[in-house]
């Protein structure tokens, strides 16, 4: 009597299913974590590649323009210049204006906090006088007792200035170069891939760059539109600093959601100090009403010229970008995803087609 084989243990097709997804998903981890952890060495380079993809996108198509009329160099030369110099003039009326400020913006501010430590201890707070000025003691004492050690950040802060600053050369650098033969630079890169990958190479390439740029100047409209409407309320509402306050604004939106709102609680704060508590109401009624005004116009506007995301997906991007690599991340993180997503999109509509090019070839056939 022959003994009978052993049966092979039968695995669960969901098993199998899972098991799949496990291990790919591990290895999609592991990717991740070794790009961020890439990025973390040399994220200084990365924030001016970053940037110098910025500039190209905003100022390509003006050095397009331009060098219809003029060389090619010129013409980029030409556009740089111009940008820098819009730059730097809005640096200097930002300037201007907390330099011709400053004397009643201080005046303002000790009658501001003078008035809000009086609103305190009335009604319904009734913060006792002791208490403010027992506060008021503690940090004092808190400076001189970490003076030392103010003054030491204060100098580790050169050290970052002079990396911010080599960080924004290298961004000039490279955005030179994308502006004038980008084109040719992404056509040499493909050549060095194998043949097999070329066009889905290309593909992903150009969904890409449409999405990202298309990005930019949505967010950098946003952001526009943004800073106009805080300036002329605040000039308005007889807020000091309205100037820098709407530059601050700029600045913060490109972090979707929370950007703003932070940037108006800012503006709050400096209305409180100067103007009092209904100024100050008035302000948080406004970061109300921009609020809507950006997340119900403005920001589907620019998702409909780059790739449509949820909020909550673009809200998790941004508290993971924040995770990842601080404010750099946070402002990073919804153009990542949305490129991410629109080569994934246009990969998977050029299979299809590709996919469904020999059954419409056989219709074709039958019906001849």
């Amino acid at each position: 009597m022959q003994p009978q084989s052993a049966v092979p243990p039968q695995v669960a097709p969901f098993l199998r299913t899972a098991a799949a997804y496990a291990w790919r998903l591990l290895a999609v981890g592991l990717l991740v974590y070794a790009l961020f952890a890439l990025l973390g060495r040399f994220h200084e380079i990365g924030v001016a590649l970053f940037l110098g993809l910025v500039v190209t996108a905003l100022l390509r198509p003006v050095a397009d323009v331009v060098a219809r009329g003029l060389p090619r160099p010129l013409a980029v030369a030409l556009t740089l210049l111009g940008g820098l110099a819009l730059v730097l003039g809005v640096l200097a009326l930002v300037g201007e204006a907390v330099a011709g400020e400053r004397t009643t913006l201080v005046r303002e501010f000790r009658d501001g906090v003078d008035r809000i430590q009086r609103w305190l201890e009335a009604p319904p707070f009734r913060v006792r006088p002791e208490a403010l000025t027992d506060l008021e003691a503690r940090i004092g004492q808190f400076l001189s007792s970490h003076r030392s050690t103010l003054v030491g950040e204060a100098v580790s802060g050169a050290h970052h200035v002079v990396a911010v600053l080599t960080t924004l050369a290298l961004a000039v650098f490279a955005s030179v170069f994308f502006i004038h033969s980008g084109d040719r630079q992404w056509a040499w890169f493909q050549e060095q891939l194998p043949g097999s990958v070329r066009e889905r190479v290309a593909v992903g390439g150009r969904a890409a760059w449409r999405t990202f740029t298309g990005y930019t100047h949505g967010i950098v409209l946003v952001a526009a539109v943004n800073a106009v409407l805080v300036g002329v309320a605040l000039w308005l509402l007889g807020v000091p600093l309205a100037v820098p306050l709407a530059l601050l604004e700029f600045a913060a939106a490109f972090v979707p959601l929370i950007g703003s709102p932070i940037a108006l609680a800012v503006a709050a704060v400096v209305a409180l100090a100067a103007k009092g508590p209904l100024v100050a109401g008035l302000v948080v009624a406004l970061i109300v009403v921009i609020g809507q005004i950006e997340g119900h116009v403005l920001h589907p506007l620019v998702m409909s010229w780059a790739v449509r995301l949820h909020p909550l997906v673009v809200a998790i991007s941004v508290v993971a970008g924040s995770i990842a690599a601080g404010i750099v991340g946070a402002v990073v993180a919804v153009p990542l995803v949305s490129v991410v997503w629109s080569v994934h999109s246009a990969l998977r509509e050029a299979r299809q087609r590709k996919d469904a090019a020999p059954g419409r070839a056989e219709e074709v056939g039958t019906a001849d």
